[in-house]
């Protein structure tokens, strides 16, 4: 039987619409768009769902038909989440405080997707990051095992296990951890939770491992400092764990995003370490391959650097420097994403994982949600909104780079595709080309204003035509590696004569700019003559101590020691130019009378600029108004003036 096509969904400000993906890029005609607005909407792990949430309802969709399973009657929803295998529902509202003697709010509420029934309730107060993935698991809320047969919830200095099956029997087991901020289950046939806990009065932060199965006691642990939040990744079988710690502030002042530091730990207490990176600077992100035995990281300081490792911290391969920040394997970890969005260009390149060269290289500006199909063959890359208000909407490139389909949406929330079971769609052979793209491509294209032209990085005139000297050269391109500065002056001062430093605190040599040509007569180690000599002669000009008038310096001016060097011959002055003709007589020429017709003259031209301004509709300021006011005295003035003349 042949693999489903891929699909797509999108949540934008006036539609919900579900799409099919290659090679008809069509809408799902079965699809019944909602009539309420939409305020989120979520494929379960497993595909067979679509859920959306209007204002009073949760509505379940077979995702393969867009026939209604479920209406679930709920007010006031802002998120949901399905169980791993789609059976349950939990949606999170905003909490509201509770009268004098009632409990506290119910706000996170599970719902049986079969019945429509709540089975469970709890109080949540933090939305942000509540919600969870399989993929991307947080600590908010409930996270399930693969199997649905235990549920985990992260309350203070406890972590609470239970049932599924029956949310009736309350907690079935926990564990007491002081301090506990974070939680995640592992998938796999053995599920395990890893826990941090951060650091306090002094004390190191800890991540520990336990097993779902013997709860009480962890079975490996690792403490260590610098780690005000947590980042934690799992393999897909969840044998190790990846996990990401940083801090709030930087202590050594080169970056505004705090200290980062990456760690490996092994579920069975085998093995871990820190994992060491030879550049420096922060991490951008870090991902597991899903063959669970590599994973890649890129990091450093713009150009980064990615580098995939084994899962003893090995290097496999260094793809170099880019300004990267976003890594993805492909479902099937034949096709890995290296790609800079956010404040970069948007640069995406492809590598083969098998050969470990490179795919393909194109652009995706603007790019807010990158995502790979379920078949990895196409990556979905969104702008949406309120990270960005303009130019919303979907376009989706085959893996060489070509451009296959465009969908421009005036406010998009939300796209995604819709998971699917990778083995439906191997990639074990050679890489195929790209199909034909959709008509939107070229219809895009058409209507799309012609892009300007890039105008490069700015050059001095006297630079322009001459090659980049390294100390302006990105790291990438052949520079010089980055070095952080703690505000200094970033032009060393020039060496005095005899070799030795500028001196002490206050003393200054000649600035050297690098990739300038050298002055000549430069002060400082070159041989030039000292600086505030030359600045008495363009001061004195021709008048010497002592009645000298050829020109030359007096006698301490060439005493030994001083600094200057004495010429072998004095180079004769240039010859200077001749004035213009009509050039305008002398300040000391003028009369008061004249003086006076010129000041006018120039309040009378500044007058007229301001009357352009104000036909051009600009707004001028009360100043400016009491200008153009006084220009029919200063006329008055003008014309007495030259009557007198």
């Amino acid at each position: 039987m042949a693999a489903p096509p891929v699909q797509y969904a999108i949540r934008s400000l006036k539609q919900l619409g579900l799409v099919t993906g290659p090679p008809s890029w069509t809408p799902v005609a079965s699809f019944q768009k909602p009539e309420n607005a939409v305020k989120v909407y979520r494929y379960s792990d497993d595909g067979r769902f679509f859920a959306s949430v209007s204002n009073t309802s949760i509505q379940v969709l077979d995702a393969a038909t867009a026939e209604v399973v479920r209406e679930i009657e709920a007010k006031g929803v802002l998120d949901i989440a399905f169980s791993p295998k789609g059976s349950q529902i939990q949606s999170w509202e905003r909490q509201v405080k509770p009268a004098e003697g009632e409990p506290p709010h119910r706000n996170l509420r599970v719902w049986d997707v079969a019945t429509g029934a709540e089975v469970a309730g709890f109080s949540q107060k933090a939305f942000e990051g509540w919600f969870v993935s399989t993929s991307a698991p947080t600590d908010a809320t409930l996270q399930y095992t693969a199997d649905e047969s235990k549920a985990v919830r992260c309350v203070t200095n406890e972590v609470h296990v239970y049932n599924p099956a029956d949310w009736s029997a309350g907690i079935v087991d926990k564990v007491r951890v002081e301090g506990v901020t974070s939680v995640t289950v592992s998938p796999g046939q053995n599920p395990n939770i890893s826990i941090f806990v951060a650091e306090r009065k002094g004390a190191p932060a800890t991540v520990k491992i336990h097993s779902l199965s013997t709860l009480a006691l962890p079975s490996c642990s690792k403490t260590f400092y610098k780690a005000d939040k947590i980042q934690m990744k799992w393999n897909k079988s969840g044998t190790n764990l990846l996990f990401l710690t940083q801090t709030d502030v930087d202590k050594t002042g080169k970056s505004y995003y705090g200290e980062t530091n990456l760690y490996l730990m092994n579920s069975a207490g085998q093995f871990d370490c820190r994992v060491t990176l030879d550049k420096e600077g922060g991490i951008h992100d870090f991902a597991w391959s899903p063959n669970d035995r590599e994973f890649a990281v890129t990091y450093g300081y713009m150009p980064a650097k990615t580098v995939i490792f084994d899962a003893r911290v090995k290097v496999i391969s260094d793809f170099g420097l880019n300004p990267r920040n976003f890594i993805s394997y492909n479902p099937q970890g034949r096709l890995l994403c290296v790609a800079g969005f956010g404040n970069l260009a948007g640069q995406i390149d492809i590598y083969d994982r098998q050969t470990l060269k490179k795919a393909a290289t194109f652009e995706a500006p603007n790019t807010v949600h990158c995502e790979w199909s379920a078949d990895g063959r196409y990556l979905m890359c969104a702008t949406l909104s309120p990270r960005l208000r303009v130019d919303n909407g979907v376009k989706i490139y085959h893996f060489t780079g070509g451009l296959m389909h465009v969908e421009l949406i005036e406010e998009l929330y939300q796209a995604s595709w819709r998971p699917a079971n990778p083995a439906w769609y191997p990639m074990s052979g050679p890489l195929e080309g790209a199909p034909a793209s959709s008509i939107s491509v070229s219809s895009a294209v058409t209507s799309a204003p012609k892009p300007a032209a890039p105008a490069g990085a700015y050059r001095p005139p006297h630079a322009r035509g001459t090659l980049t000297p390294n100390v302006y050269k990105r790291e990438d391109e052949g520079g010089a590696a980055y070095s952080g500065s703690n505000g200094a002056n970033l032009f060393p001062h020039s060496q005095s004569a005899n070799g030795s430093g500028a001196g002490g605190f206050g003393q200054r040599g000649a600035r050297k700019v690098p990739g300038a040509a050298p002055v000549p007569g430069a002060g400082g180690a070159q041989g030039g003559e000292d600086p505030l000599a030359n600045r008495r002669k363009k001061k004195g000009g021709n008048k010497q101590k002592g009645g000298n008038k050829d020109g030359g310096g007096s006698a301490s001016d060439s005493a030994p020691g001083s600094g200057a060097a004495t010429p072998a011959a004095a180079a004769a002055p240039p010859a200077p130019e001749p004035a213009p003709a009509a050039a305008a007589a002398p300040e000391a020429t003028l009369s008061p009378e004249d003086k006076k017709r010129r000041a006018i003259v120039k309040k009378l031209t500044a007058i007229e600029q301001l009357k352009v301004k104000k036909a051009a509709g600009e707004k001028l300021e009360l100043t400016q108004h009491k200008k153009l006011d006084s220009e029919a005295e200063l006329r008055r003035e003008l014309e007495a003036l030259n009557v007198a003349k």
